[in-house]
């Protein structure tokens, strides 16, 4: 049987790999699944700003309303807008099209349970089963044909619900937002705005082709650098779809997961909210998280890389925080998904709680020099079968010793191989980690 889902749900370049066709035939299997047993069955579709958004969407809302059920169009959200209307609302499912930090030309269909988390193995199974064995499913007629709806007004419930998870008005504070051009250029400037921040917004005017191009939360150097110049506070920078960020200081240094994880892990363990002191990360987290979390009495529990992993180690031990380095952060307590803007407005409550800006709270962790290099192949799989990269891999960590770590792995929703490499000495783990790239282009390219 074929596979359809990845890591984040289903991906490719749009009207290529990800065809009007394919999603029709997706939308009627998953339609069908989450509605057998529904009368009046509704399910949310949101979007980001890519151009093959809306064909996306009219293939989505084909294949729902074909086997009954009712569309209700959000319109230009973030991923965990759906995630929490899904859960709020009587839906039976949510789909969100995006292909997060990805360019332009791809997208995606990432679906949602009724619950507002992501789908488990399983029900991807077992809808992946009913489009590849092409079983025959019904075409309701006459009134039990599905109708499709437009409510914008949905996107406020969400913005309203993400006031209510803090304690502290932003006002007067300076903030700076980078948009990606993408699902946040209305929703974060409008929420900040209304919490009384004065705001300053780059990349929020999207065309449908400039989404995350050279901004957002994979490039937040011009967001760094507009800080300095505009003598903000801070800045928060999204990815396409809002579910990460990466947030700079005012001296424009970036704040990633690692940072984020534990300045509020800290606070959250200080107010009683962190249950056995737990703060769940992945394998890519820095050498320096661990220290600080040792220093401040947290304890790091790792996961394989994906948002998906950290919180399904969250629900199994009753965790409350949790996320990656990229910026995916789960704040359990309020929302079932990485939610960059939810974790940006935690951030500065956590900062002003505290009393301090982020300059200082950052200092809570120094890491350890990092070499990250995404190397492009053709069949992301077969490097796990290589013995000239396996060697080379086994040759860098004996030459690293204690005093650094290797860490190579296929990218789980592009055609890469990540090599990741810490040590002591910047120049020596740069020039390990081109040695261990060059031999996986040179195998798998």
């Amino acid at each position: 049987m074929g596979k359809l889902f990845g890591t984040d749900g289903i991906r490719g370049v749009a009207n290529e790999v990800l065809t009007p066709e394919l999603v029709y035939g997706i939308a009627r299997c998953a339609g069908y699944y989450f509605t057998k047993h529904e009368t009046n069955p509704k399910i949310l579709i949101g979007k980001d700003t890519r151009i093959s958004g809306d064909m996306i969407e009219a293939a989505l809302s084909l294949g729902f309303t074909s086997v009954g059920v009712e569309v209700i169009k959000l319109g230009v959200v973030t991923t965990p807008a759906v995630a929490y209307l899904t859960k709020n609302t009587e839906a039976v499912a949510g789909v969100m099209i995006s292909a997060s930090h990805n360019p332009m030309e791809d997208n995606g269909i990432k679906f949602f349970s009724n619950e507002g988390f992501k789908l488990q193995d399983s029900v991807e199974d077992e809808i992946e089963e009913l489009y590849f064995i092409k079983k025959e499913l019904p075409y309701p007629t006459g009134e039990k044909v599905g109708i499709v709806k437009e409510d914008k007004s949905l996107q406020n419930m969400y913005l309203e619900y993400l006031k209510t998870t803090i304690s502290n008005k932003f006002n007067g504070i300076k903030v700076g937002l980078d948009c990606a051009n993408g699902s946040a250029y209305d929703l974060a400037p409008k929420l900040f705005e209304e919490l009384g921040a004065q705001v300053h917004t780059i990349f929020n005017t999207p065309d449908g082709t400039n989404i995350n191009k050279n901004c957002g939360s994979t490039h937040p150097e011009e967001l760094a650098k507009y800080v300095v110049e505009q003598g903000l506070d801070l800045g928060f920078a999204f990815d396409g779809d809002a579910d990460r960020l990466i947030a700079i200081d005012k001296t424009g240094a970036e704040i990633d997961g690692d940072f984020i994880l534990a300045i509020c892990g800290k606070h959250l363990k200080e107010q009683g909210k962190l249950p056995g002191g737990v703060v769940v990360s992945t394998v890519m987290a820095n050498l320096g998280f661990d220290l600080a979390c040792q220093r401040e009495g947290l304890e790091p529990i790792k996961t394989k890389v994906g948002d998906r992993y950290v919180l399904e180690e969250m629900l199994k031990g009753g965790y409350t925080l949790g996320g990656e380095q990229s910026g995916h952060i789960i704040f359990l307590e309020h929302g079932t998904t990485g939610d960059g803007i939810l974790t940006a407005v935690q951030l500065l409550d956590t900062l002003i709680s505290l009393g301090q800006d982020l300059s200082d709270a950052k200092t809570i962790l120094e890491k350890l020099p990092q070499v990250l290099i995404n190397v492009k192949v053709n069949d992301k799989e077969k490097y796990l079968t290589s013995t000239k990269i396996s060697s080379k891999v086994e040759e860098v960590e004996g030459k690293l010793g204690s005093t650094g770590r290797v860490l190579v792995r296929p990218s789980g929703t592009e055609n890469l191989i990540r090599v990741m490499i810490e040590g002591k000495n910047p120049q020596e783990i740069k020039e390990l980690a081109e040695e261990i790239a060059s031999v996986i282009k040179t195998e798998l390219a």
